[in-house]
């Protein structure tokens, strides 16, 4: 999972970039509002922490960005600035969630989780396709309700994958998604590679009805066998 913090403080960008690690999250940072808009348009997040107040321009601002682009990542708005009128204009334009400054990382966890849940699984907790369940608060897998062990970035691909099935996603999408921003830059995917010829070999040793079917010159789909 990919998250984008629009946060102009140091002190709490760091803090914060710290704790959604810990959480496993890949973060991305965006400190201003210009740095904030080019990531926007050219990247995709599951989810974007954004603060209303940035020096070089209005959160607000960004949302409507974001309107105009049609883009669909899950906002969740931190701000300071705790009036009505920010949160009625924030909710108004596309924000999921609005959380005022100062909050527990608790807390902002389990609304990441939320808006998260909501978006992509009807908020159920857990991720599911043919036999395969994941428990998304654990990161455990199960393949016919047996466990499946497996290292953080396969975890991360197959709960990607979970997430789209039957859907062809390109491999710089996948790669952006799972190692970062700037990945798609690379000479090569070898990496990625790597980890989806390793993660294949375990899901068909533990019998797992999905597959991930490589699309020439494109990328990767799940389907069931």
């Amino acid at each position: 999972m990919k998250i984008l913090l629009v946060e102009d403080d140091p002190a709490l960008r760091e803090i914060l970039q710290h704790s959604l690690q810990q959480e496993r999250y890949v973060v991305e940072i965006a400190p201003d509002y210009h740095t904030a808009c080019q990531k926007i348009h050219d990247y995709t997040y599951d989810c974007i922490l954004l603060d209303i107040m940035l020096p070089d321009g209005n959160g607000l601002s960004l949302l409507k960005e974001m309107q105009q682009a049609r883009k669909q990542e899950n906002v969740i708005i931190i701000s300071a600035k705790d009036s009505l009128d920010d949160k009625v204009k924030g909710l108004d334009l596309g924000a999921d969630d609005y959380l005022p400054k100062p909050f527990h990382l608790a807390e902002l966890h389990a609304r990441i989780k939320s808006v998260i849940r909501r978006k992509n699984r009807d908020g159920n907790l857990f991720a599911e396709y043919g036999n395969i369940r994941i428990n998304t608060d654990t990161f455990e897998v199960y393949v016919e309700n047996k466990h499946l062990e497996l290292n953080r970035k396969e975890y991360d691909i197959l709960h990607y994958f979970l997430n789209r099935p039957e859907r062809l996603l390109n491999k710089n999408t996948l790669a952006e998604a799972v190692w970062g921003d700037h990945i798609d830059q690379t000479d090569n995917f070898d990496f990625i590679y790597a980890q989806i010829k390793n993660l294949r070999k375990k899901l068909i040793a533990a019998e797992a009805t999905p597959e991930i079917k490589a699309v020439y010159g494109f990328g990767y789909k799940m389907t069931l066998k």
